[in-house]
């Protein structure tokens, strides 16, 4: 088989396009989780805090000289990365929870009565010729 044939085989299987859709969609979706953090759940809790600016948030190391940029920890924007996780670890949580429940809701489903075995199909004909 050549190279490009099994290639052309790997990328049309659903499984990986699918993957690629869920990928695309996931980067999506950080973007959004992203803006939704810094720019709705930060300020109002920048606003309790005092007016503080939690993506500004930093410790200086080194003061800047002439020469050289200062040296600064910015630990506001890693408190933002912080709350982009948590936000999107719990809505995959919250997804998972629900496609679970409803797995469960068709497994419960009942299943159709399983076929009568042969003696019981012999009983009922020996009972339906007696009534006769």
């Amino acid at each position: 088989m050549s190279l490009i044939k099994e290639f052309k085989e790997f990328a049309v299987r659903g499984n990986v396009i699918d993957m690629a859709v869920g990928i695309i969609i996931g980067g999506a979706f950080g973007k959004i989780v992203s803006s939704l953090v810094s720019d709705v759940v930060m300020p109002p809790i920048g606003v309790l805090l005092g007016g503080v600016d939690f993506s500004k948030l930093s410790a200086t190391v080194k003061e800047a000289t002439e020469t050289a940029e200062a040296v600064k920890v910015n630990y506001g924007a890693f408190l933002n990365t912080i709350i982009d996780f948590i936000i999107i670890a719990f809505v995959i949580f919250m997804a998972i929870k629900v496609m679970n429940k409803l797995k469960k809701k068709e497994e419960e489903k009942p299943a159709a009565p399983p076929a009568p075995s042969k003696q019981e199909v012999l009983l009922a004909e020996i009972r339906d010729l007696l009534k006769k």
